[in-house]
Parts: structure tokens; C-alpha cells; sequence
């Protein structure tokens, strides 16, 4: 049995992919994942929803103030405009989180998580030599020595 990866949360042999952690263990074969993929776990288009809607609330709220004086309207959409720039620089600060995912046994399955990208690149191509190296011969193998 070959060791491709070993760290604290996870495992990949030539036979098992293997995820720990604090509650479970989840254990499996590698010559019954199917389809499997890298994808994020964070949707792309909430916050963009979010800071719509928060534009759309800073101009509903400015509409009485600029009946009273445009100065006083002006003044709020500037403090808005502040926040909701402050909190788009903040959001793109956060680490994203990467998910493996797979279909395993004709199941959806999750198989690994994680917001370290270094870990993360190093278990998906541990993974991926994994299949790749339990793959079955190909019939073109025997002629490429021809």
C-alpha cells in the first residue's frame, strides 16, 4: 500500500482517502470514487446580492433626508458608501473555503474542507496521483511500444 498524503485531518493511500475530524473519521476506497471535483464553498453571488440591497436601503433612507436639505442626503450616502466599501474590503479578506467533492457508491459525497490552500492543493493532488495511479491499464498502453 502506497502513502501519497498523511497529515493531521486527512489520509490518501493507493487504496483508501481518509478524513478526520473532531467527531468522525470517514474512510473511502479510492477505486469507488467517481466524478470527483474541486469546488468553493462560499456562493459567488451573495455579496453581491448584499451590497445591492445595501445601496438600495442607503437610497430609500436618503430620499426624506434630501426633501429636508440635499447637504443632509449627501452626507448619509458618503457614510453608506464608506461602510459598505469598508465591509467589501473585509469580505475579501477572509480565507475562501475549498471543498473535494465526489460521487462515491452512487452517493454526493463531501470527502475533504479546508481553508488552508497549501494543505488543501497538497491533499487534492495526493488524491489525484491516487486515481490516477488505480486506474486500470489502458488497451493503448501495449501499443505505444510499437
Amino acid at each position: 500500500m502506497r502513502l501519497y498524503y498523511r497529515g493531521p485531518d486527512a489520509m490518501v493511500t493507493s487504496e483508501h482517502f481518509v478524513h478526520r475530524t473532531p467527531t468522525t473519521t470517514r474512510a473511502f476506497l479510492i477505486r469507488d470514487l467517481r466524478e470527483v471535483g474541486i469546488t468553493s464553498a462560499e456562493e459567488p453571488g451573495t455579496p453581491v446580492l448584499a451590497m445591492a440591497g445595501g445601496t438600495a436601503m442607503a437610497l430609500v433612507a436618503a430620499l426624506p433626508l434630501w426633501r429636508i436639505s440635499p447637504l443632509y442626503a449627501i452626507g448619509f450616502l458618503g457614510l453608506a458608501g464608506f461602510g459598505l466599501a469598508t465591509a467589501a474590503l473585509l469580505r475579501r479578506g477572509r480565507p475562501r473555503t475549498w471543498l473535494l467533492q465526489a460521487t462515491y457508491r452512487g452517493q454526493s459525497v463531501e470527502l475533504y474542507q479546508s481553508a488552508d490552500a497549501r494543505v488543501f492543493n497538497q491533499v487534492s493532488r495526493a488524491l489525484r496521483r491516487a486515481i490516477e495511479d488505480a486506474r486500470p491499464p489502458s488497451s493503448w498502453d501495449d501499443f505505444a511500444a510499437a
